[in-house]
């Protein structure tokens, strides 16, 4: 699944932290203001402990989560929408994400100064709001003009799109993002080609120190009022602090260091599952004394095109899928118990598999 999350956010809030605690390529991070001239591209193992469950029933040879892929988007400034430094860039980069998550900064730090001259996360969440909200304004209203010529010889269609995007227009205006609108059934087909900013799904993540990381601080409490009344997912990591623990390389000295701050497991791994969640994505495992493997499809997907996601010849060749439900083989303990009880099911070409199916295909090309 080709899908990516972007880490957006204002110069110097610790997106690099964020994403180095994650994610697989590492990238520069600097105790002084700067910022980075290109995204960066990494993937992130989606922490999963029904892989370990399945495992103790099923040895193997190897066990591969699943993964997402996030991109390092440098920081964006107050007029990045009218080409301030490489502002359009990164807004494009921002275009061609899933989902967003947007880091705030709730910490203070002497030595890396506010490029605004203090901390403030309801501040800064404005501006890069402003900055996305910009740019989809002149997105709608150059296809408003477009539908304009086209509704001069009484294209119906044209007309409805005009009074749609006009409605969408007035709500961005009024300082509001595409996702908070309340669109009609249907109204959807006139702005899915124009790949608007604020209408991507966004996790926010409140960036903190290392004294916040379990109970979060007053930064923290000021944006869940900012963003109480939306359905707004707000998470709590110290993005230095799980940044030094993501470099330890003994899983016992992991948990010691995150009990010491009061954490059960990193913050991060939330962060993944939240976008996991947020790109409208599940699991279904194939399982064997080889391999035990969590594979990605989205939701909703049936079953030759899931199997499509292993290999293209399944999903052309795609004859039927095998199915256990993951609580029942963790239950019943076998593939022959689950037999034995009725649990093993054997399903058709309009199947929708569900997450935590353990699939196995028959096929034939």
């Amino acid at each position: 699944m080709s899908l990516k999350c972007g880490i957006i956010g204002i110069t110097n809030v610790g997106k690099s932290s964020i994403f180095n605690c994650m994610s697989d390529t590492k990238v520069e991070t600097s105790a002084y203001a700067f910022s980075a001239s290109r995204s960066n591209i990494g993937s992130a193992r989606v922490p999963d402990p029904r892989l370990e469950e399945l495992e103790k029933l099923q040895p193997a040879e190897k066990v591969i989560p699943t993964t997402v892929e996030f991109v390092d988007i440098p920081g964006l400034a107050r007029g990045s929408s009218k080409g301030e430094g490489v502002g359009n860039k990164f807004l494009g980069d921002i275009r061609n994400m899933d989902a967003l998550i947007h880091v705030l900064r709730c910490f203070e730090d002497e030595n890396l100064p506010h490029i605004d001259g203090s901390v403030d996360p309801l501040r800064d969440l404005e501006n890069i709001d402003f900055e996305l909200q910009v740019q989809d304004l002149e997105s709608v209203q150059k296809k408003i003009e477009r539908l304009e010529k086209i509704a001069k010889s009484g294209d119906a269609d044209a007309k409805k799109g005009i009074e749609v995007l006009g409605r969408l227009a007035e709500h961005i205006e009024g300082m509001h993002n595409a996702r908070d609108y309340s669109f009609k059934p249907g109204d959807e087909k006139y702005i899915d080609d124009l790949f608007l900013l604020t209408v991507k799904p966004v996790i926010y993540v409140c960036n903190v120190d290392e004294d916040s990381a379990a109970g979060g601080n007053p930064w923290v409490e000021k944006v869940k009022v900012q963003l109480s009344g939306s359905d707004a997912e707000i998470l709590v990591i110290a993005g230095a602090l799980e940044a030094e623990i993501s470099e330890l390389d003994d899983d016992n000295d992991r948990r010691e260091f995150l009990e010491d701050v009061g954490l059960t497991e990193p913050g991060v791994n939330k962060l993944i599952r939240s976008t996991y969640k947020k790109l409208n994505l599940q699991t279904f495992f194939t399982v064997g004394p080889k391999e035990i493997r969590a594979w990605t499809i989205r939701k909703g997907m049936s079953a030759p095109k899931a199997s499509g996601v292993i290999h293209s010849d399944m999903e052309r060749g795609f004859i039927r899928a095998e199915v256990m439900k993951y609580d029942d083989f963790i239950s019943l303990g076998s593939e022959q118990a689950c037999k034995d009880a009725g649990r093993f099911f054997v399903e058709g070409k309009n199947y929708i598999v569900e997450d935590g199916d353990i699939l196995h295909i028959r096929f034939n090309v």
